[in-house]
């Protein structure tokens, strides 16, 4: 019979399960017990969110929290459900004042101000695993590259920045050649033209990741124009993300950096 009004919040992610395993093999957790710790495990459904707490165990990384169209006291609710179930978790395009109420909650959120990321992590930090690398074409890209960056770094990847290395000015990034030829994967992000994941690509063996960014002028048509060049690039080993999807291409990012990590182990 379970303890009355016994209610488990645990951190719920591989190792957690690891050792609820472990326990229940050892004598030294019930049945009962255990089935009250994972009863959340696949999802949480609040009303008007259902949150996939699963995420984590089949894919790596937990359910990510997209801030744009969600009231803040939505925001509130699945950020303070998923940080009790899992170590880590991430809420992208948020505001500052979606912080300010996130902190009151939650006061060890971390707010990146440049991507509008916020972030919650209970783990130890250790030194991520190097071999990611975003390289950004002008300083209005930043907040796209910026997301891009934080979302491997999230993920356990040690993120190298390299900016405002466009093509007008193309000697600063062949006077970067060095950091670039020596990553993993590289995330390229352009506005205007588009035109640096192309030349990017031309000059490294590692797969490159195309963001197409919303800066330009009129014919630039929001992101369109960055988004086709890079599509049509006929330098071989470039993928393309959406426009502005700088969550997106980190994530890829990271899941390629580590893939080639386990492999070398």
């Amino acid at each position: 019979m379970l303890q009355k009004c016994l209610v488990w919040r645990i951190v719920i992610d591989s190792e957690e399960l690891e050792k609820i395993l472990s326990e229940i093999k050892d004598g030294t957790l019930s049945i009962e017990e255990s089935l009250q710790k994972l009863r959340v495990l696949p999802f949480q459904d609040i009303g008007f969110a259902k949150i996939d707490h699963h995420r984590d165990l089949r894919t790596g990384f937990p359910e990510v929290i997209y801030a744009p169209g969600k009231t803040i006291e939505q925001i509130n609710e699945i950020a303070i459900e998923m940080f009790k179930t899992t170590s880590k978790v991430m809420i992208t395009r948020a505001s500052s004042e979606v912080y300010e109420n996130i902190e009151k909650l939650i006061p060890s959120a971390k707010y990146n101000k440049l991507s509008n990321s916020i972030i919650l992590d209970k783990t130890s930090r250790t030194k991520g695993v190097p071999g990611v690398t975003v390289v950004a074409a002008g300083t209005s890209d930043l907040p796209i590259a910026e997301e891009a960056a934080i979302t491997a770094e999230v993920m356990g990847c040690e993120v190298q920045r390299l900016w405002d290395v466009g093509v007008a000015g193309i000697q600063r990034l062949f006077a970067n050649l060095d950091l670039i030829q020596n990553s993993r994967v590289i995330v390229a992000v352009a506005g205007m033209e588009g035109a640096l994941p192309s030349v990017v690509a031309g000059l490294v063996a590692a797969p490159v990741i195309a963001v197409p960014t919303s800066v330009g002028y009129g014919a630039n048509f929001g992101g369109l124009a960055a988004l086709l060049a890079m599509l049509n690039s006929c330098s071989p080993g470039i993928a393309v993300v959406n426009i502005d999807n700088g969550f997106g291409a980190g994530y890829m990012a990271a899941t390629i950096n580590l893939s080639i990590d386990m492999s070398s182990t």
